[in-house]
């Protein structure tokens, strides 16, 4: 079994802010949208479960609610970033899904 590679360093992330990334997630190779607050990492699959496009309104770029939450480019849906609940937008009782990712030696790896 090979060590699995990191994501990105966790310094490439500012604090409160988003970075995306490609990794491979249930054999399939997918767009992870990751939000970096502290020390800690939260991964979500980059796709709105509205109307399955990506949330980021150019590659890597993301939407940021004044009340701090992640909203889709498409169709304005907000999302809570603790959680991926969607707590506005058309998809509102839906949720992102989270992808279980570590913070090790300052990168970030999946769980």
């Amino acid at each position: 079994m090979t060590a699995a590679a990191a994501l990105i360093a966790l310094d490439a992330i500012a604090d409160g802010a988003f970075a995306e990334v490609e990794a491979v997630v249930e054999g399939d190779a997918d767009s992870l949208v990751l939000y970096r607050d502290g020390a800690q990492v939260r991964a979500f699959l980059n796709i709105c479960p509205h109307a399955g496009r990506r949330l980021d309104w150019a590659p890597g770029q993301f939407l940021k609610s004044r009340e701090g939450h992640l909203v889709c480019a498409a169709h304005g849906a907000s999302f809570a970033l603790d959680s991926g609940d969607c707590i506005a937008g058309p998809c509102k009782g839906d949720r992102l899904r989270a992808v279980p990712v570590d913070v090790r030696d300052g990168q970030v790896y999946l769980a």
